[in-house]
């Protein structure tokens, strides 16, 4: 029998949406509604930086230079932060272009998806754009993740579909076996597959690179499971917004699924933390830190 517990550590209001471990040994949070990036050091206050309050910062990764990167859903750019708190925005060739999830490449670039206008934009650490079409129109590309064959792999939400993108900007699209299962977050898994939840079908997918596709149903089809990430045990972590729940699948597809203490925590990003353990974000006002129980029956 596998219990959790989970400790909160409260930040401001602004709505905390995703999250990543800096390479400052920091955790690293976009406030989605007031414009901010958080910074939390278990154990202390977490401290803040104003950006445009309208601006809508979503997705949080470490760059190859040592930053960290975002991406502006609203206002339409990409930004850096330095771990001292330094700001550059980088506008984006294609206006109202929506870009969402970002990742760092094999290539020492960032990669990140524009949902709103069917492409996929690659920058360089000095701020050089790029931006490749994808074959398929209001595809919604969401969540993109660096897969373990040197290409970058990313959810295709509006077009039901997984796909990939080499370096040199060419495009395979996987389409998934459950109709409209609307994909959202994406990582790579230990076990060399990319996994990924699908939103509107209550599913966590698993996905090899040559595009073999696998489903497994979680107990609760209406959770709206929305990201996912690698443990340090085997396992993937993921979060149910709609279902007030955080959840783990192991690599044979076994999911064990546990309710938050706080009805409409609004659990989004979900991340392995700089002390070992998993941390979501709660949209409601938190960092949340998972810890795994394990005892005999």
């Amino acid at each position: 029998m596998t219990q959790v517990s989970l400790q909160k550590y409260p930040v401001a209001d602004g709505g905390p949406y995703a999250l990543t471990t800096g390479p400052d040994g920091a955790l690293w949070f976009t406030m989605v509604r007031d414009g901010r990036i958080g910074r939390l050091v278990p154990g202390r206050e977490a401290t803040y930086h104003q950006l445009d309050p309208e601006c809508g910062p979503t997705i949080i990764t470490t760059g190859s230079d040592g930053a960290l990167w975002f991406t502006a859903y609203k206002a339409h750019h990409v930004g850096r932060i330095s771990t001292a708190g330094q700001v550059t925005e980088f506008p984006l060739p294609t206006p109202d272009c929506g870009p969402y999830g970002i990742a760092a490449g094999p290539d020492g670039a960032l990669w990140f998806t524009q949902t709103a206008a069917d492409r996929i934009g690659r920058i360089t650490t000095d701020g050089k754009i790029t931006e490749f079409a994808l074959p398929v129109t209001g595809a919604f590309p969401s969540a993109i993740s660096a897969g373990p064959d040197g290409g970058m792999w990313f959810t295709m939400n509006q077009a039901n579909a997984i796909g990939r993108i080499g370096t040199d900007g060419t495009i395979t699209v996987h389409p998934l076996p459950t109709p409209a299962a609307a994909p959202v977050g994406i990582t790579t898994a230990q076990d060399g597959a990319l996994w990924f939840v699908a939103i509107a079908t209550g599913q966590i997918g698993r996905i090899t690179v040559d595009g073999q596709v696998t489903e497994f149903a979680l107990p609760d089809p209406t959770g709206r499971p929305h990201a996912i990430a690698p443990g340090t045990d085997g396992a993937l972590w993921f979060t149910e917004w709609g279902g007030n729940r955080v959840g783990s699948v192991t690599a044979d597809g076994a999911i064990e699924v546990h309710d938050l203490s706080a009805v409409g925590s609004e659990p989004h990003g979900i991340t392995l933390g700089p002390d070992g353990a998993v941390w979501t974000a709660l949209e409601s006002g938190a960092l949340a830190r998972l810890t795994r129980h394990r005892h005999r029956a």
